[in-house]
């Protein structure tokens, strides 16, 4: 929208403080569960969601460098994200190119498999085999969404350029040199902190942060009143304002997810920094109730698992089936 380009540009001297109100607290929340371990784990592991919470901010600051939004020079947006990624087990080369192709194809259903979860049509999944329908299912549940799917994602996933892999050598590249990074540092903690410290430190803080983004990711877009096309349907805008959700969370959970619950905004504008989007909502309200969720609001969503064509929404496993009778 022509309106909120005059809320695309970042402010470098609040980007840079933004980037210190979190990477600072993130290793220092990270330092003291390294000592702490030895006087006593569970006391330790109460400071995980925090550590959690304060790497997902870093994700989303990642995230803003990579739609150039973060700092003026592209330059500045990449090496940020790139350093980024050695924290967050995110090659940020690939993962910007999937995520724009996320944004390119939100809501078309002739554009799916880009940086979304998989949503199958109702008559998709019932042309399916028992076995294709049985994988789909499990792959929906709850348990491999927000559990089994993060972890397989950042810690195995991300370590090479999947999708990407015939797209050339920089994304083979970028994948490369972030496991680099990142085993790196994961050696230097070893070193000084032994493998048990770390692993029992590190791992809850990822798979804390990595649980909570794909939640985060998956409610952006899959609720019941979601909006999908086919290709020759297809609008870019419509899709981004009714085919994403507005989360509104409360204050610190707004913070800490850097306002990314704002997400039809975000589609709308994605040059918009993350601290800026709420200028946007203030500057128009009618923005504000537009598919609002509140946390509690959110669980539902996440047993909706296809898009019916017929009557454009999506529905439960339930649903469909006993449409289909």
């Amino acid at each position: 929208m022509a309106e909120l380009k005059g809320f695309a540009a970042p402010s470098p001297s609040r980007s840079f403080v933004e980037l210190a109100v979190t990477l600072l607290p993130f290793c220092g929340a990270v330092l003291i569960m390294l000592l702490g371990v030895e006087a006593g784990y569970y006391l330790t592991l109460a400071a995980a969601p925090l550590a959690g919470l304060l790497l997902l901010r870093l994700f989303i600051i990642q995230h803003d460098c990579g739609h150039g939004s973060f700092f003026a020079s592209r330059s500045g947006n990449d090496w940020t994200g790139r350093a980024l990624g050695a924290l967050t087990f995110t090659p940020y080369d690939c993962w910007k190119r999937s995520h724009a192709l996320h944004h390119a194809g939100t809501g078309n259903l002739d554009a799916r498999g880009f940086g979304d979860v998989d949503t199958l049509t109702v008559r998709e999944f019932f042309a399916r085999s028992r076995m294709q329908r049985l994988f789909y299912r499990i792959y929906r549940h709850p348990i491999v969404l927000f559990g089994i799917g993060p972890a397989y994602l950042f810690l195995l996933r991300h370590r090479l350029p999947i999708g990407l892999m015939n797209q050339g050598s920089k994304y083979w590249l970028s994948a490369i040199a972030t496991s680099v990074a990142t085993g790196v540092l994961l050696a230097a903690l070893i070193y000084f902190y032994g493998l048990l410290t770390t692993v029992l430190v590190v791992f809850p803080v990822l798979l804390i942060a990595a649980s909570t983004g794909v939640w985060l990711f998956y409610i952006q877009h899959q609720f019941e009143d979601a909006h999908w096309d086919r290709k020759t349907n297809w609008s870019f805008h419509e899709a981004a304002l009714f085919g994403s959700s507005h989360l509104d969370l409360p204050q610190p959970l707004r913070w800490f997810t850097g306002n990314i619950g704002v997400h039809h905004v975000h589609h709308l504008a994605s040059r918009v920094p993350f601290y800026r989007l709420m200028e946007v909502m203030s500057a128009y309200p009618e923005l504000r109730n537009l598919n609002r969720f509140n946390a509690l609001q959110s669980i539902k969503p996440i047993w909706l698992s296809l898009w019916d064509e017929d009557e454009r929404r999506l529905v439960t496993f339930r649903e469909a089936r006993l449409k289909s009778i």
